[in-house]
């Protein structure tokens, strides 16, 4: 945010993109992981761990995250876009922030839920 404040769009450029590479990497590593679970049978209405209902819970809400993220990395991707065409404003990169800060802080109580616990 400084940095788009004071006008300093390469480190924006570098730090919006470095982002946005993350939450693909984010997007890719839940694919592989639903992949696998998919894989071993898991299902919205099967789980051969244990209660069916964790699939369901577990694949909707991280659906529902990665979608989210998805969002965040087109926001971002966007933003890198019009940061390289001297377009965005320091308002512009405040508020793709804002977004993508949300999705992180969601995915820190989806961890927990069903990572942790």
């Amino acid at each position: 945010m400084q940095a788009a404040k004071e006008g300093r769009l390469p480190t924006v450029l570098r730090y919006v993109v470095l982002t946005a590479l993350g939450g693909a990497v984010f997007l890719g590593m839940q694919a592989f992981e639903w992949s696998h679970l998919i894989g071993e049978g898991a299902r919205l209405n099967t789980n051969p761990w244990g209660d069916a209902s964790f699939g369901a819970y577990f694949f909707l809400l991280t659906g529902f995250h990665g979608t989210h993220v998805l969002t965040g990395v087109i926001v971002l991707a966007s933003t890198a876009v019009r940061t390289a065409k001297r377009l965005s404003t320091s308002d512009g990169v405040e508020t793709a922030g804002l977004y993508w800060h949300f999705v992180d802080l969601v995915w820190v109580f989806i961890f927990t839920l069903f990572y942790l616990l």
